[in-house]
């Protein structure tokens, strides 16, 4: 049985090492645990999902929980997708900030499919500054 927790205290070893086991270490800095350190101490809202004391799902996200979200990231265990892990911590996360709170994310090309499923819809009016 999977709980879902917003409360749970995870280390930057436990964020990594779900990170590259739901690929999405592909593309985050998994190699400094500064960085995922920094991540997981100021996002406004982290939900984890547990399967017993194994972290098998996270969602992180930056929000000022009146207007807008921002999904930073949602990795789910690739022996525990298809689950509906990822889509419990978005319900999840959307029950904590309320009615009123959008959630915006970027999605990798590989998601797309994915967030349109669970009833995201595409914008590609997005900006980014290059480093």
């Amino acid at each position: 049985m999977i709980t879902y927790r917003d409360d749970a205290k995870i280390t930057a070893a436990q964020a990594i090492d779900l990170y590259i086991r739901s690929t999405l270490g592909e593309r985050r800095p998994v190699d400094s645990p500064q960085t995922f350190e920094a991540m997981l101490k100021h996002a406004n809202l982290t939900i984890t999902a547990w399967d017993g004391d194994q972290l098998v799902g996270i969602s992180r996200s930056l929000t000022d929980f009146a207007y807008v979200a921002y999904l930073a990231d949602l990795a789910v265990d690739q022996q525990y997708q298809k689950q509906g892990i990822g889509k419990a911590l978005i319900e999840e996360t959307k029950i904590r900030l309320g009615q009123n709170c959008m959630i915006v994310l970027l999605a990798a090309p590989k998601a797309n499919d994915y967030y349109q499923h669970i009833g995201f819809e595409h914008n590609p009016r997005a900006w980014t500054i290059k480093k």
